[in-house]
């Protein structure tokens, strides 16, 4: 059955090659459907599948996010209410919180309670941002689903993903938490709730498990 995954455009995010990826993931597996990248709410209504992008300051990303005429709320029904698989990338993934505390305290969506804070390595010598590839370990010792098919190492954890960030999620509960990372301390690198999933990391820039997980992420159904 073909499907249309809808990335959304709202002013950030590293559209193009997201877009790329999906697209690269669908060829290669034979998964039918279409890649859009819109601004329109009414596309996005009709869209099967929704991913979120998100770079630069939580605040700024939120306000783009909201001057999208319509777009917050088709994304609460068709996410909240109607249980589209959701997908949030880097701080489209920050997003869903509570709140974000960069240059200031900025209300998010809260779909999955916590808040958005400044990284605080224990060591020192750990530069801010965090950028470069870390490697995944499974949070709430289950596997979501969307993971089943990404490759894990000999230590029984998952390849590296690359990350580019300076702020972390903290979740209120930490069942939203599917997975983690340690950068001078444990920090979220992959949420899920319900239909709605989101990662620190970038899978489009993620090589294989990156794209292993954007091929879980379509055949997801939740």
């Amino acid at each position: 059955m073909s499907q249309t995954i809808a990335i959304i455009d709202y002013g950030s995010g590293n559209l193009r090659s997201a877009a790329k990826a999906f697209m690269h993931v669908m060829e290669q597996e034979n998964i039918p459907g279409t890649v859009i990248i819109t601004g329109e709410a009414d596309l996005v209504a009709s869209a099967d599948r929704i991913v979120l992008p998100g770079q630069g300051a939580f605040g700024d990303c939120i306000s783009g996010l909201r001057k999208v005429d319509g777009m917050v709320d088709v994304l609460h029904e068709k996410v909240l209410q109607r249980g589209t698989p959701f997908f949030g990338i880097c701080v489209g993934m920050q997003l869903l919180a509570t709140r974000g505390l960069e240059f200031g305290e900025h209300a998010g969506l809260d779909w999955i309670s916590g808040d958005v804070r400044k990284m605080e390595p224990s060591d020192p010598a750990l530069k801010i941002p965090h950028m470069g590839w870390n490697t995944m370990k499974e949070g709430g010792g289950r596997v979501h689903p969307v993971l089943q098919g990404v490759t894990k190492n000999k230590n029984g954890q998952w390849l590296d993903f690359y990350f580019v960030h300076s702020f972390v999620f903290e979740c209120k509960d930490s069942e939203h938490v599917a997975g983690w990372c340690d950068y001078g301390g444990d920090f979220t690198a992959m949420v899920a709730k319900d239909n709605i999933i989101g990662t620190q990391f970038h899978p489009e820039k993620s090589q294989q498990a990156g794209l292993d997980l954007i091929s879980g992420f379509l055949r997801w159904k939740p």
